[in-house]
């Protein structure tokens, strides 16, 4: 299913879609296996201009999915990780305060004229477009980089086909942080000090995904601005096989059948074993280490084969238990 070129197309029920990823930043390039609910929601958030929210597990492909989604619409593809000193202006803009205090010890010095100094020293000469500037309004984002020699994001090329932002890990953030963001996701704007409100516009609609580890709970009115997709890896064990299996024959060359199917297999009984233990289970990040701990060492298949059991605890036995878990 594919409505025009502004949609992903949809995989057909119970099929997936490898996309190749190239790298960006830190990230590798990569392939990412792209299943019919996160195509379907995707798609529906572009079409209801609402940001879409996953959730799910560390490792489950949620951050991949915000770069799949760029591939496939063919859009400039922004990320901004979120620690826990993030606040909600970082997203917005930020205004270099020592850059202003700096223009006005020279303008001091220099006895610079009232008029002039106060000119200069105008915060609007100091204000840096944030992430979620450059994917509402590029255009003014790159008039206001360039007054403050700040990086050009969103090149004039990009602008008819849009951006894809990734808000990474918002749940590390200060509870602050999502309800700042409140407004500029409701109503697509936000005010900038000294200048006026950015405003989405463009040909396309910005398509911002937000993850979360859920490590802390987010406000309930931050999540009724977003569609969400929970991507949640199965609980059964054949079903959970099946899912790490495509995972790792996507992500792992040169993988034997045999070597996918077995180490799924001890991933997947380690993680129905640890439910509800409360730790952090092995999931899909745990499986693909575990693959290429094993295909990358020098031996034939049988070898390989045995040393899956031995070299599995260094893959998920990464949290100490209390007695008896």
């Amino acid at each position: 299913m594919k409505q025009d070129d502004s949609f992903i197309e949809v995989p057909p029920r119970g099929e997936t879609r490898l996309v190749e990823l190239p790298a960006f930043g830190l990230h590798a390039a990569a392939r990412h296996v792209l299943d019919r609910a996160s195509a379907l929601a995707i798609n529906a958030a572009i079409a209801a201009e609402r940001p879409l929210l996953v959730r799910g597990d560390p490792g489950t492909g949620k951050s991949q999915l915000a770069r799949a989604a760029a591939v496939e619409l063919r859009r400039r593809f922004l990320m901004h990780p979120v620690d826990a000193r993030t606040e909600t202006r970082d997203l917005l803009y930020t205004v270099d305060a020592m850059a202003r205090l700096a223009k006005a010890q020279v303008l001091g010095a220099l006895r610079a004229k009232f008029g002039r100094a106060m000119e200069q020293m105008h915060v609007r000469h100091f204000v840096q477009p944030g992430q979620l500037w450059w994917a509402y309004d590029p255009a003014s984002a790159r008039e206001q980089a360039r007054r403050v020699g700040a990086p050009v994001l969103v090149h004039p090329a990009d602008d008819d086909v849009g951006v894809v932002l990734l808000i990474d890990e918002i749940d590390k953030a200060d509870p602050s942080v999502p309800n700042g963001l409140l407004d500029a996701f409701g109503n697509g704007r936000f005010e900038v000090e000294g200048r006026e409100p950015v405003v989405a516009k463009g040909a396309r609609a910005p398509l911002v995904i937000v993850t979360t580890n859920e490590e802390r709970a987010l406000p309930d009115a931050f999540v009724r601005r977003c569609l969400v997709l929970n991507c949640a890896l199965p609980e059964r064990e054949d079903a959970l096989v099946s899912v790490l299996v495509a995972r790792g024959a996507a992500n792992v060359d040169g993988c034997h059948p045999e070597l996918l199917h077995k180490a799924a297999t001890l991933i997947a009984r380690e993680r129905l074993r640890l439910h509800g233990s409360g730790t952090c289970r092995p999931g899909v990040a745990e499986y693909v280490d575990l693959l290429r701990a094993v295909v990358g060492q020098p031996m034939d298949h049988d070898e390989k084969m045995a040393l899956l059991d031995e070299l599995k605890e260094f893959a998920t036995s990464k949290h100490l238990l209390e007695p008896g878990a």
